[in-house]
């Protein structure tokens, strides 16, 4: 059983640079089919889940939808599921995709938390991403936002982008704050293969900045955010006090959740599956009554203990030391050249990692792999 509901809606007016996502462009009667099957998916899945503690509607750019089609999944959600006034309720949203009468909608339907996809405040730079809006229509939609009385909304950012400054990076962070975002996401660029955007960084038509700059960019966002109340509670995640995403939380405390729409992803008492991507055939699937999963795979010991390592040293706070060693992991004997390093550190039962550790975890956390055993 499962307490987090996550929905994907696979629908862009155009696909990012950037993105590895499974999306495809907006067409609204191909939107109302997916969606029909998409409540025929969770009507399916009724019985997987206790009370819902959160939903996280996700793209793709959901705020395309119709309002016939929110309503029709919020009718089907709250037909099927336990809803309760304290759900966290999340919907993603594109700056220029949303108007007033939208926001109002999501409101009356019980979403009280947005997540805003802005990117960056400089237009050259959203234009190398591949973004459809402007820093202007970024702050057309937050006021928009602010206007309809909606305080718990997050910002994305990102920064590592080819062609930004030092300069550039630190205009996007204080507009953002300038905003008073109950959150911010601030994620590093990681050009994926087989996206245009890895193909022109690997012809050298556009180049990432230089591996310094990138270090800075991140030690200036946790400075800055931090001297304005935002706590630093994961790799990429800030927030004001008592304004932390409750969904992605559960990601990496490893908690059960539902996944439905195509590409979306589940994981319940250590079974991972996966729904197909190809939207066509999670439609057909599901007109024939059929749950439209590719994979689905059980989780080995040593799957748990990796991913149990992974992501609980994403978060601040890090790795219960107790817990790891009810999954037989012997974390303090074998952590200790880290720690005399600098990059890790103990405190409160907990192992994390620290400002030194923090900037290269990905090297950290391979290197406490191979400590460990982990293949």
């Amino acid at each position: 059983m499962a307490d987090f509901l996550y929905i994907h809606i696979p629908f862009c007016i155009n696909k990012c640079l950037y993105c590895d996502f499974t999306s495809v462009r907006y067409y609204e009667p191909y939107a109302m089919t997916y969606v029909d099957a998409l409540c025929r998916e969770l009507d399916i899945k009724k019985n997987s889940t206790n009370a819902l503690k959160s939903i996280y509607i996700g793209g793709g750019t959901p705020s395309l939808l119709p309002d016939k089609c929110f309503k029709k999944i919020f009718r089907c959600l709250n037909d099927n599921f336990n809803l309760s006034s304290s759900t966290e309720i999340t919907v993603e949203a594109n700056p220029g995709t949303i108007n007033e009468p939208d926001i109002n909608t999501l409101l009356s339907l019980g979403v009280n938390r947005l997540s805003m996809g802005i990117q960056s405040f400089n237009d050259y730079e959203l234009k190398t991403l591949g973004r459809i809006h402007t820093s202007e229509d970024s702050l057309g939609s937050i006021e928009l936002i602010k206007k309809a009385g909606i305080n718990n909304f997050s910002l994305d950012l990102i920064y590592a982008i080819p062609g930004q400054t030092e300069n550039s990076w630190h205009n996007s962070i204080s507009e953002a704050v300038e905003l008073s975002p109950s959150h911010i996401s601030a994620y590093e660029l990681t050009p994926e293969k087989k996206t245009p955007l890895y193909g022109l960084i690997e012809s050298n038509k556009i180049k990432m900045p230089d591996e310094e700059i990138i270090l800075e960019m991140y030690t200036h966002v946790i400075d800055y955010l931090a001297s304005y109340s935002y706590e630093h509670y994961e790799i990429s995640n800030f927030a004001l006090p008592g304004q932390r995403c409750i969904h992605n939380l559960n990601y990496w405390d490893m908690g059960n959740y539902i996944g439905a729409g195509a590409g979306a992803h589940s994981f319940v008492n250590g079974t991972r599956s996966e729904n197909t991507k190809d939207i066509d055939n999670y439609i057909e699937k599901l007109n024939h009554g059929e749950i439209p999963e590719t994979e689905s795979t059980s989780l080995t010991l040593n799957d748990c203990q990796k991913e149990f390592v992974f992501l609980g040293l994403r978060r601040i706070e890090g790795i219960n030391i107790m817990k790891s060693e009810n999954l037989g992991l012997n974390i303090p004997d074998v952590c200790g050249e880290l720690l005399n390093e600098g990059y890790l550190d103990i405190d409160k039962g907990c192992l994390r990692l620290t400002r030194k550790g923090l900037v290269i975890s990905n090297t950290v956390i391979v290197e406490l792999f191979e400590k460990l055993g982990l293949d």
